[in-house]
């Protein structure tokens, strides 16, 4: 889907955080990834675009 410049698909994005396509249209669909854009039924998001932290891990630390 590369053809908007500056942005990359979902497919993109699950490479290059090491998560499922499924989960990367998760995140699009909570609004956790700023500046997302929906264009039918793909997703364009910026390529600067961060991970977003998974809530479930945050806590796992003990203190």
């Amino acid at each position: 889907m590369s053809s908007l410049q500056g942005y990359i698909s979902a497919r993109e994005a699950s490479y290059k955080w090491g998560v499922s396509e499924r989960r990367v249209h998760q995140y699009c669909q909570a609004g956790r990834i700023p500046g997302v854009s929906r264009f039918g039924r793909s997703w364009a998001i910026p390529a600067d675009a961060q991970k977003p932290t998974d809530p479930r891990k945050e806590n796992t630390r003990r203190k």
